[in-house]
């Protein structure tokens, strides 16, 4: 594209009225119908901004100064909204959040799949919008970022901190004291861990030299039991050096049942390791959702929100309708859990996924809960799906954020289940996958679940049917 035909240039400044908010959280203006992109802004706000990285149909811009507020904003309760990247909309009621949740949603279901005739059912709200979060991950780092008010500070330990990200740096950590996503529990182990490191000289690992010993802190905690597991990521193994601190977090904490240490002697930034020791306790904790317990290790996947993930694979039931003799396939089943709940009306349930971890992990959550009904198919998608016949009844789907593989979709049209359930954490890719089912599937319902209050994210949960004879 010609510079003399973008709408804007880069590097100049601009007044612009944020519209709206678009799935990712950035704020939406527009200059003659081009579209910018303003990260941290609000609905009717007015700002300036310099415009940064240009594409044929929108540009990114850099938010320089807040001329008029939005009427919408409160203050954020936590003192590191706007530098941690974790809280996107803390700024913003939680009301505010669902209905901008809920417009995202109709949006790219409406303009992007080109559906515009469909409803979206109101936002199931999370009943807790802080400390609903199951597991936090927290990084070490010999550079710390500093906020404004600690840039003169001489008391602060620039080599050493244990927080979050900021976002667009890779090397610097936020080093913070509590988040509220987590419980007070978590937060005064956070503050535990944290102190301890420091005052025995356990030295961060550098993301820059490769160098140093401690790379991850994870807290996992049970909504059901309230036991939590302390994971410590370090980048060598030295049991020693971690054995008392497990003792300390035991005798200071009843509800800590598990210790462990993960060994990650690779350059990958990944708070999974090698080798896994275990410093106290258990190696897994318990967890519930609906009649299934769970055991969860150190690397295990489980739903970060517990009480939505009921709600949302409860909806996928009310979706799926079984009575008892539908064979179901199950997409991108991970360890299995929506793969349980369905086989407790379903014939027969088979579960496809293409880490091998994974399958494992659903094959014993299968044999925990004794059920028989169930099996799960490793590999690639594309490969397995020719491979089982006959077809399914119904098909319920959860892929990534990227949506299924347009080869994926088109062999579903082919094989024409009476009944598809589509989960989805991307509305976007979502109402790409549902313009090409809706040639053949009439769109029933549409509900979103918000399982992560006080961010952008959204997850949507979609009853397809196959239209009357055309099977």
């Amino acid at each position: 594209m010609n510079e003399s035909k973008y709408p804007v240039k880069r590097g100049k400044e601009y007044v612009l009225k944020i519209e709206k908010l678009a799935f990712g959280g950035a704020g939406v203006a527009r200059v003659d119908q081009y579209v910018v992109f303003v990260k941290g802004t609000l609905p009717e706000s007015v700002v300036r901004v310099k415009i940064g990285r240009r594409k044929k149909n929108y540009a990114e811009a850099r938010l320089i100064e807040v001329l008029e507020p939005s009427p919408q904003e409160q203050e954020a309760p936590c003192p590191y909204f706007g530098w941690c990247g974790g809280c996107t909309w803390q700024n913003l009621s939680y009301r505010d959040q669902l209905k901008h949740k809920q417009a995202i949603v109709e949006e790219s279901i409406h303009h992007l799949g080109g559906l515009s005739h469909i409803d979206v059912l109101p936002v199931i709200p999370s009943e807790q919008i802080f400390a609903y979060r199951n597991k936090m991950e927290f990084s070490f780092s010999d550079r710390r970022w500093l906020l404004p008010e600690e840039m003169d500070s001489d008391t602060i330990d620039r080599k050493f901190a244990l927080g979050l990200h900021v976002p667009g740096t890779f090397d610097k950590i936020l080093h913070i004291d509590r988040c509220l996503l987590q419980s007070e529990t978590a937060n005064d182990i956070l503050q535990t861990v944290s102190a301890y490191c420091r005052q025995e000289g356990l030295e961060p690992y550098g993301i820059r030299s490769h160098q140093g010993f401690l790379r991850f802190l994870v807290i996992r905690q049970s909504a059901d039991t309230g036991q939590i597991m302390v994971n410590i990521v370090t980048g060598f193994e030295d049991t020693k050096r971690l054995l008392p601190l497990a003792k300390k977090l035991t005798e200071t904490f009843p509800q800590v049942t598990s210790v462990v240490n993960n060994i990650n002697t690779r350059l990958a930034q990944i708070a999974t390791g090698e080798k896994e020791v275990l410093l106290a306790g258990q190696s897994f904790i318990q967890d519930r959702i609906g009649p299934f317990v769970f055991n969860i290790s150190a690397n295990s996947f489980f739903q970060t929100n517990t009480a939505q993930a009921e709600k949302l694979y409860d909806k996928v039931m009310e979706f799926a309708a079984l009575e008892g003799r539908e064979v179901v396939w199950d997409l991108y089943s991970g360890t299995g859990t929506i793969s349980l709940f369905l086989a407790r009306k379903a014939k027969e349930v088979i579960g496809f996924e293409i880490a091998d971890s994974a399958v494992e992990d659903a094959l014993q959550n299968a044999r925990d809960h004794q059920i028989t009904n169930v099996r799960f198919v490793g590999g690639d998608l594309i490969q397995q799906l020719h491979q089982i016949s006959p077809g399914p009844d119904v098909l319920v789907t959860d892929p990534p954020r990227a949506g299924m593989h347009e080869q994926v979709v088109r062999y579903i049209n082919e094989l024409a289940p009476g009944r598809i359930v589509y989960v989805s954490c991307n509305p976007t890719t979502l109402a790409r996958d549902l313009a090409i089912l809706s040639r053949r599937y009439d769109i029933e319902k549409i509900q979103p679940v918000d399982m992560f209050p006080q961010t952008y994210h959204i997850e949507t949960v979609v009853q397809l049917h196959l239209r009357g004879g055309e099977r």
